[in-house]
């Protein structure tokens, strides 16, 4: 099968094989004929898929070939609603409906937390057909008046599972109050669990089922190995992980804020040229860091879950949880930033004593034990080297084999965390972390 199969129109097809695609991804095969035929689709894809041109494609057809009548008016209406969890992803999504509809007469504009409200209400009265936007910020402008939803034709939804997580099913609700009733729903998310089951059922009408690939399940090309450390040792294994086999363009997820910035503080201590990403940074900022890291020019980039939602990076050839998230399907998202396009991946977890409760889970969630290997030099103390129990159904992790690193003389562990707050050991249970906090971080 080609794009050109599909019905797209030629300008798509042009701007698809502008980007070197001639065949479509498996998600792209099944959803794009259904969003042209006018239907409501429900798609669960990993990350990494080729999702998002799955509804940019078909959306950007069926915008230009209907007759506006409001074309010639300065405040028209938005047309469609791309809603996203984050500002990263947000720009990620723009960046397709502007290199896809290229050769379109359609406009588009981003509104997003930690930007120019100015500049945003600027391009939203000049009117837009197609807005990308996180929750938070454009319920902002609609409080202001300064977008007009009233004639959306298209919604769609994207990264409906991580919007759940973050808290906003109130925002949802809100934003999709202000739609009109008659309009096509696309919901897209990596997972199909209850909750997004539920909000399925009261957004889409008779849709489409599209799933490309077994729920909650990992991408098989992706290499995972556990190493099991002392919390207070954490920060000399990355380095020397890195260091010795010479590894470059790492994305390193952090639990917190507070621990990201930390850590990349030792990193460049280290001698590694490291950046952070969080909700604390400015956008300019973490737009700068995520450029440097795409282009190669960065070694190092440290993230928290939030603030990574977007990265694309098709030959991303590493990810390191240098904490376990405490939800276990985060662990699926973080380590779908690698192996993506049919290319290989490593995910290397650093995991403490402390955390062995969140690695059954996560085993639990994929299905599979995630080999285990001790580094020299880096053995934990006797209770974190034990093996976990397992749980009924699971089989635990395996342990035993070792790794080189550097030889335990070379190098001195680093000193336990400094008054954090924030340990391992003293983290609420999993999913009991506040929504509005996590919502703050994506306005």
């Amino acid at each position: 099968m080609s794009f050109s199969t599909l019905g797209l129109a030629d300008a798509l097809l042009r701007a698809v094989a502008d980007q070197g695609y001639s065949i479509p991804t498996p998600i792209q095969a099944s959803a794009i004929p259904a969003v042209l035929a006018g239907s409501d689709v429900l798609a669960a894809a990993q990350t990494g898929t080729g999702k998002t041109a799955g509804f940019v494609l078909p959306l950007l057809q069926r915008l230009t070939a209907k007759a506006r009548s409001d074309k010639g008016s300065a405040r028209r209406p938005v047309a469609a609603l791309i809603l996203v969890p984050t500002r990263e992803l947000a720009a990620q999504v723009e960046t397709s409906v502007q290199t896809y509809g290229k050769h379109l007469p359609l406009t588009s504009a981003v509104v997003i937390g930690g930007a120019s409200m100015h500049r945003q209400t600027a391009a939203l009265r000049r009117g837009v057909d197609i807005l990308v936007a996180t929750p938070g910020r454009l319920l902002d402008h609609h409080a202001q008046g300064n977008v007009d939803l009233s004639r959306v034709e298209i919604f769609v939804l994207d990264e409906a599972d991580r919007m759940l997580d973050m808290g906003f099913i109130r925002d949802i609700r809100r934003v999709i109050a202000m739609l009109p009733a008659k309009r096509q729903n696309l919901l897209f998310s990596a997972t199909f669990s209850d909750d997004i089951k539920t909000l399925a059922k009261t957004l889409l009408d008779r849709p489409v089922t599209v799933m490309v690939a077994p729920a909650n399940a990992t991408v098989d090309v992706i290499d995972q190995i556990v190493h099991p450390v002392n919390q207070e040792h954490k920060r000399a294994l990355l380095s020397s992980l890195i260091g010795r086999n010479d590894w470059r363009q790492v994305l390193v997820f952090t639990r917190t804020k507070h621990r990201a910035d930390r850590l990349t503080r030792d990193l460049n201590t280290d001698g590694i040229d490291a950046l952070a990403i969080h909700g604390n940074k400015n956008q300019n900022a973490r737009t700068r860091a995520l450029t440097r890291f795409k282009d190669g020019d960065l070694r190092v980039l440290v993230a928290t879950d939030i603030a990574a939602r977007g990265i694309d990076i098709d030959q991303l050839p590493r990810v390191v949880n240098f904490d376990l998230p405490n939800v276990p399907e985060d662990y699926v998202h973080r380590i779908g930033r690698t192996g993506r396009a049919g290319a290989t991946g490593q995910a290397v977890s650093l995991v403490s004593h402390e955390e062995r409760g969140y690695l059954r889970d996560i085993e639990k969630l994929i299905r599979k034990s995630i080999p285990s290997r001790f580094c020299d030099g880096f053995e934990p103390d006797a209770e974190a080297a034990a093996p976990a129990r397992p749980e009924p159904g699971n089989r635990g992790t395996p342990g035993g084999r070792r790794t080189s690193a550097a030889p335990r003389s070379t190098r001195q562990p680093s000193p336990p965390p400094r008054g954090d707050h924030n340990r391992t050991a003293k983290r609420t249970p999993p999913r009991t972390a506040a929504p509005s906090a996590k919502r703050q971080q994506a306005r």
